[in-house]
């Protein structure tokens, strides 16, 4: 069974979901997660924006992070799970980059994720880091929809 579960979390609704997936996973299985949150900062429209600003934006973007990655702890103890958590940031690589270089850093032996549901052109033009971490990750993803329908 899974003993390393990585759980990347973002506030989004399937993270939210994920993240609780991941914990009754662990739970069930005696694992520890990593919870992980990665700061983009390759954002042009921060080109825009005064240095000084930029600054304080992603100032804003860490203190977030770290709210995050404390709930995220939290509510696993609560769940009976022992967990850890990382917060990396990027400017060059894509979030699913960093996601498979921490699964393989660590080492995870399963990615519990949410996954936005892009589809046609959105995902075209936006991507999906769901979809590239499973294309390219070298062990099991499970992929949370932010639905609640069953």
């Amino acid at each position: 069974m899974y003993k390393r579960i990585l759980c990347p979390v973002d506030a989004s609704d399937s993270s939210n979901r994920s993240s609780s997936e991941a914990i009754k996973l662990a739970k069930e299985s005696c694992a520890t997660i990593r919870f992980l949150h990665v700061i983009d900062t390759f954002y042009p429209i921060l080109d825009g924006i005064e240095t000084g600003n930029s600054t304080e934006v992603i100032k804003a973007w860490h203190e977030r992070g770290i709210s995050l990655l404390e709930q995220a702890k939290a509510d696993a103890l609560v769940g009976g799970v022992n967990a850890d958590s990382i917060m990396l940031e990027t400017s060059s690589n894509r979030v699913s980059d960093v996601v498979i270089s921490q699964a393989n850093e660590w080492p995870a032996d399963l990615i519990v994720m949410g996954t936005n549901g892009r589809r046609g052109l959105n995902l075209f033009l936006m991507g999906s880091n769901a979809e590239a971490v499973i294309r390219t990750s070298p062990v099991p993803v499970l992929t949370v929809s932010s639905s609640t329908q069953k």
